[in-house]
């Protein structure tokens, strides 16, 4: 995968609002021995794209935690909301509708 763009930083009420709906959430995606592969990098953009606010257990990379959870940001091109103990909450934002795909022939 290639390095996405930095996107705007989240003002900090978004941020806010973003830790209150992501405390009523359970983790969807798990990170464990295989650390950040491609495959898991594929998971994590199916799920950023589906639900926008994601949930990431950490189960072997404990200590790394906010090392792990900075890069899982910058690869999914996704924001970086809050790492609550062993747990990393992401958020992406869906694209505009006309930024999506264009029009099929």
């Amino acid at each position: 995968m290639s390095e996405p763009t930095a996107a705007e930083p989240l003002s900090k009420a978004e941020i806010r609002k973003l830790k209150g709906q992501a405390q009523r959430l359970e983790a969807s995606v798990r990170l464990g021995r295989g650390g950040v592969s491609p495959a898991f990098l594929t998971g994590l953009d199916r799920e950023l794209a589906q639900h926008q606010l994601v949930k990431v257990r950490l189960y072997d990379l404990k200590e790394q935690r906010h090392e792990v959870a900075e890069q899982l940001a910058r690869q999914s091109a996704s924001h970086l909301v809050t790492v609550i103990g062993h747990v990393v909450v992401l958020y992406r934002p869906k694209p505009a509708q006309g930024a999506e795909a264009a029009p099929a022939s």
